[in-house]
């Protein structure tokens, strides 16, 4: 019996093995192409139990079998793709459970219960209209994203400075182990670990073993903690223990993991009230080496967010300015593109700056928000920028647009070019902006890629997307030449190699740039311990080779 056979008696779900579906779920938005054996849409938990139950029992039996989830194909790293079985979340798990506020909460916090093939966009619009919140912890692809990835990824964005990466809103997981058996993960206090430890279960082993490794290797694993403000490289091990709390959380190693450890069926979200009024400061930098200062000095007015994005973003969105408005109605592209001129007459008197730099300041009301940014402009007088506050929403709408359409820019204007994200999220100490960025610029130029820098200024994250010809050979060298040296200068500043993307296939081989072999060691111990059998999505986090990008990066395009 075929395989797609074999797997539908099991399940209520759907399982294709046609040409079209094989082709529609090999790519994601990385570089990568792998083309699963089948494709699942599973309808249930027990669906997603009964999937792994058989691929375990295939290996067992010598079968090379595995399981990658997969929701809304967002993802930039080749982490949702394989050449085995793909489930595919965002057919069927795709219910919004419950959302509500917290009775105990007196700053307007309040939950949400979703399955992994929510999409983000439905799941902000019904919580604003019900209680007035959003989850925070969104990425750049908020229309398009899902809830399983921003899960697996430990996704973040511009929101960051303020409310954190999503490891710090997950309040509880529905998961399928490795084993096929549901778990329910959540905090634990110390004296409930003692008991779950002793339980006769995959899980009460799972507890007993995680616990007992984190115990062994103390010291190593808290000299491996980053000391950059956000990393979505390697497992959290550093997060499980809270000392101070006394709590004993896993789900701070299943968030992140990619779905190589468990398979997320369920997940209660922590949502936010955010501040209803909002004002920009907009600072225009030429000179580098004043930009830890500036970052500083505009921190300590606590900004909501603080983004950036760099000259070439913002000569290619002068150059394209029609297209990005296209898909307007004519009157708002009207008025967004007259806003501009203003931001041109700048650039005419004084050159195009090498940064722009967005700080938003969130508060109670627009005076309130006003003064913030007022404020925050004032600390950086006697500095060699020019600056401009826009005082509403609507006045910063032009900013966001270019900052937040960054990467779209490059991928959708220049034909027969494809915006590789390769080296595309790195994070760096502010300190180290004056020597990183010029070395970082001095790599990068010394290849054929057209590319721009965008990021999170605030908290030194930075998004490179070099544009490249995937269909020639000479390109796709100078990307595997690339990458390395890139890696190494952000080890050389203590940096990580992905804040919020994660590692993938593409990162993965380079963790020990940031790792010891140690902790390489222990990241592929965690792995075994939840999967044994190399159930869930192989390759990815622990394992992945150097030759595992090459021989997956997309031929044409």
């Amino acid at each position: 019996m075929i395989l797609r056979d074999r797997i539908a008696a099991l399940i209520k779900g759907d399982v294709l093995d046609d040409a079209f579906t094989r082709a529609k779920y090999s790519r994601d938005t990385s570089i990568f192409e792998r083309s699963p054996k089948v494709v699942v849409f599973p309808k249930n938990a027990d669906d997603v139990s009964a999937l792994v139950k058989f691929v375990n029992d295939a290996r067992d039996h010598g079968e090379n079998l595995s399981v990658t989830a997969r929701s809304a194909g967002t993802d930039m790293t080749g982490g949702p793709l394989t050449d085995s079985i793909s489930v595919v979340f965002t057919k069927y798990m795709n219910h919004i459970i419950d959302i509500g506020p917290d009775p105990d909460a007196k700053d307007g916090t309040g939950y949400a219960v979703a399955e992994p093939g929510v999409y983000y966009r439905d799941l902000e619009k019904e919580s604003l209209a019900k209680y007035g919140t959003i989850y925070p912890a969104y990425p750049a692809s908020r229309d398009l994203c899902a809830i399983g990835g921003i899960v697996s990824n430990n996704s973040a964005g511009e929101l960051n400075l303020r409310y954190g990466k999503t490891d710090r809103h997950v309040r509880e997981l529905d998961v399928v182990l490795s084993d096929g058996s549901h778990a329910q993960i959540q905090p634990i206090s110390l004296n409930e670990l003692a008991a779950k430890e002793k339980e006769a279960t995959f899980e009460g082993r799972l507890y007993k073993q995680i616990h007992a490794l984190i115990d062994e290797n103390r010291e190593e694993i808290e000299k491996a903690r980053p000391t950059v403000t956000k990393n979505s490289a390697g497992y959290g091990l550093w997060n499980v223990i809270d000392e101070k709390k006394g709590i004993f959380d896993l789900n701070q190693l299943i968030v992140g993991s990619q779905g190589t450890l468990a398979f997320v069926t369920r997940a209660k979200l922590e949502m936010v009230k955010t501040k209803p009024h909002r004002a920009m400061l907009v600072v225009f930098l030429a000179d580098l080496h004043i930009l830890p200062e500036i970052v500083t000095r505009v921190l300590a007015f606590d900004p909501e967010s603080f983004e950036s994005y760099d000259d070439k973003t913002f000569s290619l969105a002068v150059r394209l300015m029609p297209r990005m408005l296209s898909h307007m109605g004519p009157y708002a592209a009207l008025k967004l593109g007259l806003a501009f001129i203003p931001d041109i007459w700048t650039v005419i008197r004084g050159g195009v700056p090498k940064l722009i730099l967005l700080a938003e300041f969130a508060e109670d009301s627009g005076d309130e928000a006003v003064e913030k940014a007022r404020m925050a402009r004032h600390s950086l007088e006697g500095l060699a920028v020019s600056t401009r506050i826009a005082k509403s929403e609507a006045q910063s709408a032009k900013y966001w647009k270019v900052r937040r359409e960054s990467f779209a820019l490059l991928r959708k204007n220049f034909h027969g070019r494809y915006a590789a994200p390769f080296i595309d999220d790195i994070v760096v100490h502010v300190e180290d902006y004056p020597k990183f960025l010029p070395e970082l610029e001095n790599l990068v130029r010394g290849h054929r890629f057209i590319y721009t820098i965008a990021g999170h200024i605030g908290d030194g994250n930075f998004h490179i997307i070099p544009l490249v010809k995937m269909n020639g050979e000479a390109d796709r060298k100078e990307m595997l030449e690339l990458m390395p040296k890139v890696y190494a200068l952000v080890g050389k500043y203590r940096g990580s190699i992905t804040g919020e993307h994660n590692d993938g296939i593409i990162r993965t081989p380079y963790l020990p740039t940031m790792f010891s072999p140690r902790m390489i060691e222990l990241f592929a111990q965690i792995k075994h311990i939840f999967d044994p059998l190399g159930v869930f999505n192989p390759g990815k986090k622990t394992g992945g080779t150097f030759a595992d990008i090459e021989r997956s990066m997309i031929k044409k395009i």
